[in-house]
């Protein structure tokens, strides 16, 4: 068989089960900032999350609800729109970094973390004023 014009990893799943998991992924990865996983998982997840902050990055309001669309929550969304893109508009491309990590005892499988190159600041939450 010919592998000319197959794009992506198919991760032993149905489609629809493979864009839920790649959602979650990124969702995880824009919550918790730093996520290990599989090799081919993370590799995956890269071509998908490099997306998403490019629209983050322009944030109107379109991209915006494109960004909401493609990740599982409403709070991850705009937390890369409000707090991460601004932090990294200084890069065109490559925002996130791939290291292999260990070999999952169980089954042997390589294990990969994956997180944002630069370092992201915590933003502080707006206090509401007093009246």
């Amino acid at each position: 068989m010919h592998r000319h014009g197959y794009k992506g990893r198919k991760l032993a799943r149905e489609t629809d089960q493979r864009r839920a998991l790649i959602r979650g992924l990124a969702t995880s990865l824009v919550m918790e900032e730093k996520i290990e996983t599989t090799l081919p998982k993370a590799k995956e997840l890269v071509r998908y999350i490099e997306k998403l902050i490019t629209k983050a990055k322009r944030g109107d309001l379109a991209n915006r609800r494109q960004v909401i669309a493609g990740l599982s929550t409403q709070a991850a969304a705009s937390k890369l729109v409000d707090q991460i893109a601004p932090q990294l508009s200084g890069r065109t491309s490559g925002h996130v970094r791939v290291s292999r990590t260990r070999i999952r005892v169980g089954d042997g499988t390589q294990m990969a973390s994956i997180e944002f190159v630069d370092t992201l600041k915590a933003m502080p939450k707006p206090e509401k004023e007093a009246k």
